[in-house]
Parts: structure tokens; sequence; C-alpha cells
């Protein structure tokens, strides 16, 4: 079955070589790409953990998960191909999760985790994970993924009128960043936003002083699963569809035009090793990142841009080990900085996803996907996001024939 994982094309490098290949432009690029995701998808989790009903411990363990496993295996991958392969976790995924935990016990979630690590290690081993890929079109899946992201996009208006003097300044200082190229590739907008709402909040004071704040270590939650059947059907498909096709095909083409090959195969059964290690502690699943491998390869020598993703691999174990400190950092800020930062992380993603949906074939499945997932209404126990999978495929399979056969043409 292993006989598909690709090998690496030169033997790894040394700690000499590592050391020599690396620079202070690859530990800057690190560094922001590993900024980016320790702000806004951080909160992602924060806001669907708080939503669902988790302690603080389970939030910080589920971050640690995230964190930590991910960065060990950034850090054996990027080492063993010499190529920038960062691993993070699905952000599409976890919002997914968000929208279960109102009808779903946190155990039987981490259940779905499991099953969607063995799903994606038999497909990776098998090689068949291109074909897999392959199946629901594109345009369908992100009108699954624009109607779960919607509400991110919704509670950053309103969190715009009923914060305005916290939130009004960092959407601003986002619109400035994002529309001033030279200023972004300096402080990238979303980090911007979050040094002026931090700011702000604190000439306010309006930092939770209940809460105490204070420097600690990880303890991690080991979470036991429960196998429950309707998790299992809700969750798993959607799951590995974010991993495979939205997030992996988002990393694997960012570093393609990079002139990177990254192994398919192998980095799949990465993200099935690591999905089902971070379930152990409450983490979603395991994903090669687009927007952080992006980062890591806008500049710098093609061969030496791993020791960048090697760093954000190094900086990612530091932050999981110190999960709590952050996670209490960020439950101690307004709950309007909190979903500011969750809401403009997400804006070019939502962006994206709509552009994707509406822009040609596939384009009525995509829209009923899109309806069906935002209506969020339950059905057998299965969450929408399935069933808007379910009826966007259907729709198109009866009304759109011509676009599977246009698809199907090389």
């Amino acid at each position: 079955m292993f006989t598909q994982i690709e090998r690496p094309a030169e033997r790894p490098p040394g700690v000499g070589r590592i050391l020599s290949d690396f620079g202070v432009l690859y530990a800057s690029n690190g560094f922001i790409g590993w900024l980016f995701a320790v702000t806004g998808p951080v909160a992602i989790i924060l806001a669907v953990g708080s939503n669902g009903g988790l302690s603080e411990t389970e939030i910080a363990s589920w971050i640690f998960g995230v964190f930590f496993v991910n960065g060990l295996i950034t850090l054996l991958f990027s080492g063993l191909y010499r190529q920038p392969l960062v691993s993070l976790w699905t952000i599409p995924g976890t919002v997914i999760v968000g929208q279960s935990l109102n009808h779903l016990t946190f155990p039987e979630v981490v259940g779905a985790f499991y099953a969607t690590g063995v799903l994606m290690l038999v497909l990776g081993a098998s090689g068949w994970v291109r074909r897999v890929m392959q199946l629901v079109p594109m345009p369908i899946v992100m009108g699954m993924v624009a109607g779960v992201f919607l509400r991110f996009g919704l509670e950053l208006v309103r969190a715009v009128f009923a914060d305005t003097i916290i939130v009004g300044p960092m959407v601003a200082t986002w619109l400035i960043l994002s529309a001033i190229p030279r200023l972004g590739r300096r402080i990238p907008p979303i980090i911007g936003a979050l040094l002026v709402g931090a700011s702000i909040t604190l000439l306010f004071g309006r930092f939770d002083a209940a809460i105490t704040l204070e420097f600690e270590l990880i303890r991690p939650v080991i979470q036991a699963p429960v196998w429950s059947i309707a998790a299992m059907v809700e969750l798993v498909v959607p799951l590995a569809i974010t991993v495979l096709v939205v997030q992996n095909g988002q990393g694997f083409a960012v570093l393609r035009a990079a002139g990177h090959a990254p192994p398919v195969n192998a980095v799949t059964l990465a993200c099935g090793i690591g999905s089902l290690i971070s379930a152990v502690v409450g983490g979603v699943s395991t994903c090669l990142t687009g927007p952080t491998n992006a980062i890591v390869v806008s500049s710098g020598e093609q061969k030496r841009q791993y020791t960048a993703a090697m760093f954000v691999g190094c900086l990612a174990l530091l932050f999981g080990l110190m999960a709590p400190t952050f996670t209490r950092l960020l439950l101690v800020s307004p709950k309007s900085l909190v979903m500011a930062l969750a809401g403009l992380a997400m804006l070019r993603v939502l962006q994206a996803a709509f552009v994707t949906a509406f822009r040609e074939r596939f384009s009525l499945g995509a829209l009923v996907a899109f309806l069906v997932t935002v209506a969020d209404m339950p059905l057998l126990n299965v969450g929408a996001a399935f069933w808007g999978l379910v009826a966007g495929f259907a729709v198109s399979w009866l009304l759109e024939r011509p676009d599977f056969t246009a698809e199907a043409k090389p």
C-alpha cells in the first residue's frame, strides 16, 4: 500500500546545511507566516470553542494539538523533502465543527476527527487521493464553504456597530494596509489590525480584570472519543473535503506556482497521521496550509525556502507549549476584538469562496449548497454542511449535466 508514497529527491540536509541555508530573510518570512497563523486563525478556534461550550483548558489543549503536532510534521517533512511544507489545521473544518457543536457533544466530534484521520491515512497510502479530490466539483464545495464562512463576515459587521471604538480602527487599519501593498508587505493587514485593536483595548482598559493572566505551560486534556454514526456522517466527508480539496489543493497550487513539486500522497499521509495524533487532545484535522506557505515562498532562493518552513515549525512548537497563556490572553480580550480578528482573517477566504462557487460552471448547484448550509437545518441529526454538499451535487447532476461533461474534458 505504501508504495505510492513519493520518495525525497535527495538526502535530507544535516544540521550544518540547514544553518547554512537559513538566513535573516527566511527567518523573517517564517516569522510573518507564523504570526499570521496565531492571530485570526487562533481567534476562530477560540470563537468556535467558546460558542460550542468548551472549557478554557479544552480550548488550550485544542490549540496545543494543532500547533505542536503540526509543528513536528512541518519540521520533519520540510527537512525530509527540502521543500516548504507547512502543516497546520483546516480553518473551514474548524468552522464546520462549530456548527456541529450546536447539537453534537465534543467527544462525538473527536470521534469524527479520528475517523477523518484514518480516511486520509488510507487515501495517502493508497495513492487514491487525486481521484477523491476530483469527485465533487470545486464550485459546489466552495458554495458549502461560503455558507459556513458567512457567519464570520456577518459577525464582523455586527462587531463594527456593537463596539465601534475598538473594531472601527481595526477595520480601517486592515483596509489601509490592504490598499497600499508596500505597507502591507511590511505589516500584514491582519497583524496591523491586531496591534491596533490590542492597543485601543489597553488604552481604554477593556481587558476582563476578573481573569488573571499568568504564564503557564500546557497540560493537555486527553479527549476520549464517542463513536456516533450521526457525527461520522455529518463531519467525516466535509472535514476530509476541506482538507484535501480546499486547503491542500490551495497549498499545492501555491507551492507549484513557486516552482516546488510537493509530494501529494506523502502530504496526505502526513495529514492523516497529524489528524489522529491531534485528535487525542481534541485538535481538528491537519492540512497543508495555503496562506502560511504563500508567505514562506514569497521571496528568497527556492532551494533555501524550506528553512523558513522549518522556522515556522519551531515557532509552532513553542506556541503550542504555551497555549494556555495565549488562550487566556484572548479570553480576557473583548469579544468584539476576537470576532473582528476572526472576521477579517476570513474576509478574503469568503471572497475567494464566492468567486470560485459562482464564477462559471455548477453555479446552480453551488447556490443550492450555499443556501442549504446557511439555513443550518440538521436532518436526521446530521448537520447542514453535509446536506449542502449532497443537495448541491444532486441539483447539478439533474440540471447542469453539460458542466460535468465539460469538466471531464482535458
